[in-house]
């Protein structure tokens, strides 16, 4: 069996709920990922596995700052020192927005860094590993722009070039995989979206529209094991089914949207037709939301006993506060920010007022109107074009329901 730890999107950059920490002069949230990404390197040494396989988005931006890429390329170095072979698939935060630009972890192809293979292109890449030779075929971020850039597609919808892509893709894996060798473990690494997994924060730091993958295009029997990378939420997109189609997650969380999931990489072990794999988790920055309902009682000591039955040490924590009118003045907000002087970073005390609706809509107070109602009832009031207001109803009625989806999530 070959033995890989499969990790992805660490996002180098990403300094929300941060502050500059003294010692090193880097942002706070900087050295919270560098430790969670520090925690995969420490496993993979530790357990000497044969491959670390990174499924793309080093950074938060295509621009990394020279700290940034100089923490990176440090624990990268750690890895090849180690005796680890390294393959570093680019993803979309990875890749220049102009063709022919450098991405961003070109340097390690650039100075021919010992054990690290970088795979900016499709193709398959055979690796030799303590346990056996593995062929990798590899499915960097598909940039559209090489497709806009040729007359015969500049003219197309977003929705045909999302088909001509999808068609490219599929031709690329099928000559791909005519010219694997038989009875040499092969996996699939590709940074992309693929129907039927769950999202995370990662839209917030998304860079454009996703072509969103069918399953069946990657999940080829002549894998043992397809490694995604992009979707910030640990999961098997295919339980039970093999190849496993799988996405790590990401390493720290981003934002509060990510809030109680478990952050880490995969470890893997790799055999013809028998491949198996455990995700391990990593110490990552908690995110606590104090959520408060203190109407009808005092808004102050309701929300102090709140925090006294969470678990804030050392987190980054907001708290929301339901509260009436009448109890918005004698909220001490103070006396809060001491209660929580043992969290890492306090993102903001909210407080939620109920105040009484008065204005009807048809004869019916605003509290029985629904969102598409209320905002119907709005464009027709501010004179909005029939043809504009029907194009934000659309949006609004697709937000609406990716919303609920959501929250049935």
């Amino acid at each position: 069996m070959i033995k890989i730890l499969h990790f992805a999107d660490i996002h180098l950059g990403v300094e929300n709920y941060g502050r500059t920490d003294p010692g090193t002069g880097m942002s706070s949230r900087l050295l919270d990922f560098l430790a969670a990404l520090d925690q995969a390197v420490d496993h993979a040494l530790k357990d000497r596995v044969d491959l670390a396989l990174f499924a793309g988005d080093a950074y938060k931006t295509r621009d990394p700052s020279p700290t940034q890429q100089r923490e990176f390329a440090r624990r990268i170095r750690r890895l090849s020192e180690g005796g680890i072979p390294v393959f570093l698939l680019v993803g979309n935060h990875d890749t220049p927005n102009v063709l022919g630009k450098a991405h961003a972890v070109e340097i390690f192809d650039t100075l021919s860094v010992h054990n690290v293979q970088v795979a900016r292109k499709p193709g398959t890449y055979r690796i030799e590993t303590l346990h056996g030779p593995l062929q990798i075929v590899a499915l960097p971020w598909v940039v559209k722009g090489a497709l806009l850039a040729r007359d015969e597609y500049k003219n197309l919808t977003p929705e045909g070039l999302g088909e001509q892509i999808l068609k490219k893709v599929a031709d690329i894996i099928q000559a791909e995989v005519a010219a694997l060798e038989p009875g040499v473990p092969a996996l699939l690494a590709a940074h992309a979206s693929v129907q039927g997994a769950t999202y995370g924060s990662e839209r917030s730091v998304m860079l454009g529209q996703d072509v969103v993958f069918p399953l069946g295009l990657l999940a080829d029997l002549a894998f043992d094991y397809v490694a995604l990378g992009h979707i910030h939420r640990h999961q098997v997109v295919n339980p039970g089914a093999y190849p496993p189609v799988v996405y790590p997650g990401s390493l720290e969380r981003v934002d509060f949207g990510e809030e109680g999931q478990a952050k880490g990489f995969v470890v893997v072990d790799l055999g013809k037709g028998n491949t198996t794999f455990e995700f391990v988790p990593v110490q990552a920055r908690p995110f606590v939301t104090v959520q408060v309902d203190a109407r009808g009682t005092d808004p102050t000591q309701a929300v102090l006993s709140a925090i006294s039955g969470a678990n804030v040490a050392g987190a980054v924590v907001r708290v929301r506060v339901q509260m009436d009118p009448e109890q918005e003045g004698s909220f001490r907000e103070e006396e809060v920010h001491r209660a929580l002087r043992d969290a890492d970073y306090v993102a903001g005390i909210a407080k939620e007022v109920h105040r009484p609706m008065r204005q009807r809509f048809g004869g019916r107070f605003a509290e029985q109107v629904t969102p598409m109602e209320a905002l119907e009832r709005y464009l027709e009031v501010t004179g909005t074009l029939p043809g504009k207001a029907q194009e934000l109803l659309k949006y609004a009625q697709s937000l609406i329901q990716e919303v609920l989806a959501e929250g049935e999530g």
